[in-house]
C-alpha cells in the first residue's frame, strides 16, 4: 500500500512537447473519427436519396391502390393483361436490344482488332469515328438516317437503288432499321472499350499458336476470342442495357410503323388522356427488371473470369500483324466504315439544314439552298433559352457529381468506416435505371412532395446528377486509387486539417480524372433526352427537348439546323476540354 502511484499521475510537466502531443492525440483521433462518420453519413444520405428515393416512389405508386390503403396489382393488369400488344412489345424490346448489342459488339471488336493488332492504314480515322456517340446525339443520328434511308425521299433509295434497280428496298422504319441505327451509333463505344482490352492482353499466346502452325482464323477462334471473354461480356452487357433504355431511335423510327418497345410505350401512355401513372410504372418496372436481369446474367457468366487473366508483371509489346496483300482491302473497309458512320450522317444533316423542305438533291434543290433555317434558329427565343438551360444544367450536374463522387471515392477507398461498401453500391445503382424510368420515378417523387421543384430546372439537375452519378464515381475512384495515401498522411502530420488536405493535396492530384469526368458529364448532359422528356415544362426546355419538339412538329429542316449548330458547339467543347486537359495530364488517363 506504500507504493501507491496516485501522486505520480501528473509526473510529466504539461508544458513539455511530448506530453502535449500525447494529450492532443485522443482529441485528434476522436475528431478524425467523427469527421469520417459525418462524411460517410452525409455521402450515404445524398447518394441514397438520389438513387433510392425515386425508385421507392415508383414502387409505391405502382403497387399501392388508388385509395392508398393496400397493395394492388391492378396497374400490371391494365398494362399487361388483356393487352395483346404487351407480348409483342416485350419481344420487340428484347430483339431490338439484343440485335443492337450484337451489331455494336461485332463492329467494335473487329475495328479494335484491326486498330491494335494490324498495320492497317488510316488509323487516325478511328479516333474521329469514336467521337460520334459523344458529339452526335441519338436524336440527330436517327434523324440523319431518316434523311438517308426513308423509303420515299431517302438519299440512298433516290440516288442509288432506284436508278440502279428500279426499287426502294431500304426502309429505315423497321426493326432492322432500328437495330442498324442503334448498333452503328454504339459501335464506337464498343470499339473504345475493346481497344483497351486488346492493349491489356498479352499477345504471346497468339504468337505461340501462330508459330506452331495455327492459321489466323484458328488463332482468333481458339485463343483471342476466349481470352477476350470477360471484356466481351462487359461490353455486350453495356450495349444491351443502353439499347434497352434507348428512347430516341424507337420513338423516331419505330413509332412510324407501330413498332413499340418499353420506352416508347411508356411515353405513349403518359401522353394519353387521362394519364395512367400506374400502368406507366408497371411498364417501367418491367424494363428495370430486364436491365437488372441482364446485369446478374453477365455477372454469372464472368464467375470464372480469373481463368482468362493474362496480364502479369512481365512486360510485353504487341507486334502488329502484317496484312500483306489484304492491306489495301482493309484500308478500304476502314474508309467505308468512316464514310457510312460519320461522313454521310453529318453531310446529310448539313444538306437538310439548307433546304426549305427536305427532298432528294437535284438541280432545282441545289439552286434554292439557303441559310434561312439558321437565321430562324437564331431568331427563335426558345432556342437561346434552351441553350442557356442546357449550359446551366450541364455545368451544374457535372460540378455537383464530380464534387460528390470525389468525397464518396475518398470514403470508399481511404477509410475503413462501416457503410462504405453500401455507399459504393448505391453510387452505381443508377447505371441499371433506364433514363425514361428515372424521369418517371422523379415525376412521382415531386408530384407528391410539397416542394415547388417539378417543372423547374432543379428537377432536371437532380435527374442528371442521378443519371450520371455512376460515371462520375468511376472517374473519381480511378483517380483516387492511383494515389498513395502517404501524401495525405504527410499533410496530417504537418498539421493540415482534412479539408485542407482534400483541397490542397487530393483535388490537385485528382485533377486529370475529375476534369475528364466533368467534361464527359457536361457533353452527355447536352444530348440527354430520355430522362428529360417527362420532366421539362414550358420555359425549361433544353436543346435536346427543343429538337424533339421540332421533330414532332414536322420541322425537319429546322431540326437539322439546330443539330448542326449543336454538333459544332459540342466539337468546340470537346476540343477545348482536350486542350485544357492536356495541361493537367488528361492525355495520360
Amino acid at each position: 500500500m506504500a507504493v501507491t502511484s496516485t501522486p505520480a499521475k501528473p509526473a510529466a510537466p504539461p508544458g513539455t512537447p511530448p506530453a502535449a502531443r500525447a494529450s492532443r492525440l485522443p482529441g485528434l483521433l476522436r475528431k478524425q473519427l467523427n469527421l469520417q462518420t459525418l462524411l460517410v453519413g452525409v455521402a450515404i444520405v445524398i447518394v441514397g436519396y438520389l438513387a433510392i428515393v425515386p425508385l421507392g416512389y415508383l414502387l409505391h405508386d405502382t403497387f399501392v391502390d388508388s385509395d392508398g390503403v393496400g397493395v394492388s396489382f391492378d396497374a400490371f393488369a391494365r398494362a399487361y393483361s388483356g393487352n395483346s400488344q404487351a407480348g409483342t412489345m416485350l419481344a420487340n424490346s428484347l430483339w431490338f436490344a439484343f440485335g443492337s448489342a450484337v451489331l455494336a459488339l461485332v463492329v467494335g471488336t473487329a475495328l479494335a482488332y484491326v486498330q491494335v493488332r494490324t498495320d492497317t492504314p488510316f488509323k487516325g480515322l478511328f479516333f474521329a469515328a469514336s467521337m460520334v456517340p459523344l458529339i452526335v446525339p441519338g436524336i440527330l443520328y436517327a434523324t440523319s438516317w431518316i434523311f438517308l434511308a426513308d423509303p420515299e425521299s431517302g438519299l440512298l433509295n433516290s440516288l442509288v437503288f432506284e436508278p440502279l434497280f428500279g426499287t426502294s428496298p431500304v426502309n429505315i422504319y423497321s426493326m432492322w432499321g432500328m437495330i442498324w441505327v442503334q448498333g452503328l451509333h454504339h459501335a464506337p463505344v464498343a470499339f473504345l472499350l475493346m481497344v483497351a482490352a486488346f492493349r491489356a492482353m498479352d499477345p504471346s499466346l497468339e504468337e505461340s499458336a501462330a508459330m506452331s502452325g495455327a492459321g489466323t482464323w484458328t488463332v482468333l477462334r481458339r485463343i483471342t476470342v476466349p481470352l477476350l471473354r470477360p471484356a466481351t461480356i462487359s461490353v455486350a452487357l453495356l450495349m444491351f442495357v443502353q439499347s434497352l433504355e434507348s428512347f430516341e431511335v424507337p420513338a423516331l423510327l419505330g413509332l412510324q410503323n407501330g413498332t413499340y418497345v418499353f420506352t416508347s410505350r411508356i411515353y405513349f401512355v403518359l401522353r394519353a388522356y387521362p394519364i395512367d401513372y400506374g400502368a406507366a410504372g408497371a411498364y417501367a418496372l418491367g424494363l428495370l427488371l430486364i436491365a437488372a436481369a441482364g446485369v446478374l446474367f453477365a455477372q454469372w457468366l464472368q464467375r470464372s473470369s480469373r481463368n482468362y487473366q493474362t496480364v502479369t508483371g512481365k512486360a510485353f509489346r504487341p507486334r502488329p500483324v502484317d496484312l500483306g496483300k489484304a492491306k489495301p482491302w482493309v484500308g478500304a473497309g476502314v474508309l467505308a466504315y468512316f464514310l457510312v458512320t460519320v461522313v454521310l450522317p453529318v453531310v446529310v444533316l448539313f444538306y437538310a439544314s439548307l433546304l426549305k423542305f427536305y427532298t432528294a438533291p437535284n438541280s432545282k434543290t441545289l439552286s434554292t439552298m439557303t441559310l434561312a433555317n439558321y437565321k430562324r434558329v437564331f431568331e427563335m427565343p426558345q432556342a437561346l433559352n434552351a441553350l442557356e438551360n442546357s449550359v446551366i444544367v450541364g455545368v451544374g450536374a457535372a460540378t455537383a457529381v464530380m464534387l460528390l463522387t470525389a468525397v464518396a471515392s475518398w470514403v470508399v477507398l481511404r477509410t475503413k468506416a462501416k457503410g462504405r461498401q453500401v455507399l459504393d453500391v448505391l453510387a452505381f445503382t443508377p447505371i441499371v435505371i433506364p433514363g425514361l424510368v428515372l424521369g418517371l420515378a422523379l415525376s412521382f417523387v415531386y408530384l407528391r412532395m410539397p416542394l415547388p421543384i417539378y417543372g423547374t430546372l432543379l428537377i432536371l439537375l437532380i435527374s442528371y446528377c442521378t443519371r450520371y452519378l455512376p460515371y462520375g464515381m468511376r472517374y473519381s475512384s480511378a483517380a483516387m486509387s492511383q494515389m498513395s495515401p502517404e501524401l495525405e498522411e504527410s499533410a496530417h502530420v504537418s498539421g493540415a486539417s482534412w479539408f485542407q488536405t482534400f483541397r490542397r493535396v487530393l483535388l490537385p492530384l485528382m485533377s486529370s480524372g475529375i476534369l475528364a469526368g466533368w467534361v464527359y458529364i457536361l457533353v452527355v448532359s447536352f444530348r440527354e433526352l430520355s430522362s428529360t422528356i417527362l420532366l421539362y415544362s414550358p420555359g425549361t426546355e433544353v436543346l435536346s427537348v427543343l429538337m424533339w419538339e421540332q421533330f414532332e412538329n414536322g420541322q425537319f429542316t429546322t431540326l437539322a439546323a439546330i443539330g448542326v449548330l449543336m454538333v459544332v458547339l459540342l466539337v468546340v467543347l470537346v476540343a477545348g476540354a482536350y486542350r485544357v486537359g492536356a495541361r493537367f495530364g488528361l492525355q495520360n488517363d
